[in-house]
Order: C-alpha cells, then sequence, then structure tokens
C-alpha cells in the first residue's frame, strides 16, 4: 500500500500472522487429504495400536513375518525377526513362541548344545504352558540323541565311552515317563529303542570280552547288568552293577588287565528272567539271553542256564533264537517243544550223548 510520498507502507500485524496461519492450515488439510487418498502407497508408516486388541494383531502380524522367514529357512533374517518379536511384544505370546523358534533355527543348523540350552530354558520359564514345554522337551530329547556321533573317524560304536548315549537314554526315557501320549511320543519311542539297543550292544560286547578271557563272573554281571537296565527284566531287590567300570576297550589297550582284574566282583543281585509288560526293549534281549545261558553252561550251573533259556522260550516266541533256546534245554534234558533239532554245540561243553537228541 503506498501513502502520500510514495513510500511502501506494511499491512498490519495482525493480518500477516492471519495470512500465515491460513497458509498452514492449507497444508495441514492437503496433507492430511493426500495421506487419506493414497496411504501406505507413499510410504506412510502406520502407528502402532494402542489398544489390548491392537497390540496382540502387531504382535501376530509380526511373528507372521518372522515365521516366512523361518519356513524357508532364512536362518538370520529370522532370527532378527524374532529377536524383535521378543523384544517389542514381550508381554504376548509370541515373544514365547519367538523363543522356540529361536531355539529351533539353532536345532535346524545342529548347533544342538545351544538349541538344548534354550529349550530348557524355556521349560524353566514357562512351565505353565503345557502344549510348549511337552514339545521343548520333545526337541531336547531329539537333540541329545541326535549329539550321538556316528563318524568313522572314531571307534566302534561298541567300544566308545557310552556317556552321551547314556543322557541321550535318560531324556527320552523321561519323555515317555512324562508324557506317553503326547503327539510327540511315538517317534520319541523309536528314539528310545534305538538308544536302549546301543547300550545293549555296548554290554554285550563287553561281556564277549570277558568270555574270551573266561572270566565268566565279569560276563555274567555285565548280561545281568543290560537285562535289568535296559533289557526290560524285571527289577530286582537291589539295582544291579557292572561287574567292572573299566570300558572294554581301555582294557584292551592295557592288554586286557586292569586293577579290579584280579577280583572280579560277582552283581549286587540277580533280576527275574522276566519280560516286563509294556516295556520299549532293545530287540536284543534274546540275543542277551542266550549267552546268559551259554556262560552259565560254561560255568557249569545248570539251573541258571536253564532259566536264561527258558525266558527266551516263554516272552519272545517271535525270535529266531527261540530254535537256538530250545535246543539247549532238549541237550539239558529239559522238556521242550518238538521243534528243536540238532543242539547246538556250546565251546568248553562236552557232546551230547548218542540219543539224546543231539
Amino acid at each position: 500500500m503506498l501513502r502520500g510520498g510514495g513510500k511502501r507502507v506494511g499491512r498490519p500485524l495482525a493480518a500477516r500472522a492471519g495470512h500465515r496461519v491460513g497458509r498452514w492450515s492449507r497444508g495441514l488439510l492437503a496433507c492430511a487429504a493426500l495421506l487419506a487418498g493414497s496411504g501406505a502407497g507413499l510410504g506412510c508408516v502406520p502407528q502402532e495400536s494402542k489398544t489390548a486388541l491392537g497390540y496382540a494383531a502387531d504382535a501376530k502380524r509380526a511373528y507372521d513375518d518372522a515365521m516366512v522367514e523361518f519356513d524357508d529357512k532364512n536362518w538370520l533374517e529370522a532370527q532378527a525377526l524374532f529377536r524383535e518379536v521378543k523384544r517389542k511384544y514381550g508381554y504376548s505370546r509370541y515373544a514365547k513362541l519367538s523363543e522356540l523358534r529361536l531355539a529351533d533355527i539353532d536345532f535346524a543348523q545342529d548347533k544342538l548344545a545351544e538349541a538344548v540350552r534354550q529349550y530348557r530354558q524355556f521349560v524353566h520359564d514357562h512351565r505353565a504352558d503345557q502344549a510348549e514345554v511337552v514339545y521343548a522337551r520333545s526337541r531336547i530329547a531329539e537333540a541329545e540323541y541326535k549329539q550321538i556321533n556316528e563318524s568313522l573317524l572314531l571307534p566302534s560304536a561298541d567300544e566308545r565311552d557310552q556317556a552321551v548315549v547314556m543322557d541321550a537314554y535318560r531324556e527320552v526315557k523321561s519323555f515317555i515317563a512324562d508324557y506317553p501320549d503326547a503327539k510327540e511320543s511315538e517317534h520319541i519311542r523309536t528314539l528310545l529303542a534305538d538308544v536302549t539297543a546301543r547300550l545293549v550292544r555296548h554290554e554285550l560286547y563287553v561281556a564277549r570280552f570277558y568270555l574270551n578271557r573266561s572270566n565268566y563272573v565279569a560276563a555274567v554281571g555285565r548280561i545281568l547288568y543290560a537285562l535289568h537296565n535296559f533289557g526290560g527284566a524285571e527289577a530286582a531287590p537291589q539295582d544291579l552293577e557292572p561287574a567292572h567300570e573299566a570300558d572294554a576297550h581301555e582294557l584292551e589297550v592295557r592288554g586286557g588287565r586292569d586293577a579290579t582284574a584280579s577280583r572280579p566282583r560277582a552283581p549286587a543281585a540277580k533280576p527275574q528272567l522276566a519280560r516286563v509288560p509294556g516295556h520299549t526293549g532293545s530287540g536284543l534281549e534274546p540275543e542277551a539271553l542266550v549267552l546268559l545261558g551259554e556262560t552259565y553252561l560254561k560255568m557249569k550251573q545248570l539251573p541258571e542256564a536253564r532259566e536264561a533259556f527258558e525266558a527266551v522260550t516263554r516272552d519272545y516266541p517271535e525270535s529266531p533264537l527261540v530254535v537256538q533256546a530250545r535246543n539247549y534245554l532238549v541237550f539239558m534234558g529239559t522238556p521242550a517243544a518238538p521243534r528243536a533239532g540238532l543242539p547246538p554245540r556250546a565251546p568248553g561243553t562236552p557232546a551230547a550223548p548218542a540219543g539224546s537228541g543231539g
């Protein structure tokens, strides 16, 4: 605006301020219209919900995004996303599920010790979440089983130290005892049968080691220990102990002698040679019983030998070793089914007299 002398005079202060506010308001309205019309298409990031339902929905959305990477085996990306779920949504159930998935990622990559540690931590922290705890326990059992190495660079499984196998045995057996009807139990039972067979096979290997050195008491102790602890023989009043603590491979290295070799220790008690109903066996029980009977024959303990062979024919009629057990019983003069053929001749026993069925 011009006044008398041609000088420009500014607008009043209030008018100028109102003009600025109007432009700012119109800009806000225009931005709001654009946001409403274009939404995420213009890169607008939605605000996180602050209600309980919104919080749960956001947690689920983040967990599902992580699961996409998990299912595609993109382990690094999945780990980062699951950790973010734990950090941002620690009060949701998806934070707990993310803990399990992080353990699963280590399990899938054969980082078994770390996976077991995480599963155990989950069980400790979330005991009330029954379904997830059962799952975590089953994975612990499977991880312990997978740690039983089968390498060509190691001694054979029968000769190797059995500490890792025993850890797996305790874990899988504990799971079956605690959750016999869980959906995971059928698979865990197959692991139990395999681990049990490994332990029984090791004990029979050690028993034969002693038999080859005519240490019959030690051999009997090992066989009874296997039958009682792993083979489903009914429990005796006291727990059995192996006849010697030294491992057979270690004894072989020492030339078959150790500090206790001159003082063989008899087993603490003898179990009843009867099959426990429902026991998950190793499949080697008939072999163990026949070997036990043969050892008793060498020791000239005929009643004990007879009991071992009768246990085979009574409790394991489906085993092909029934024929051998029957033949031994016929040779010993014990009535048996007429399927017996020529009796096997155990080393160190006299030949059957003519006309006796041998």
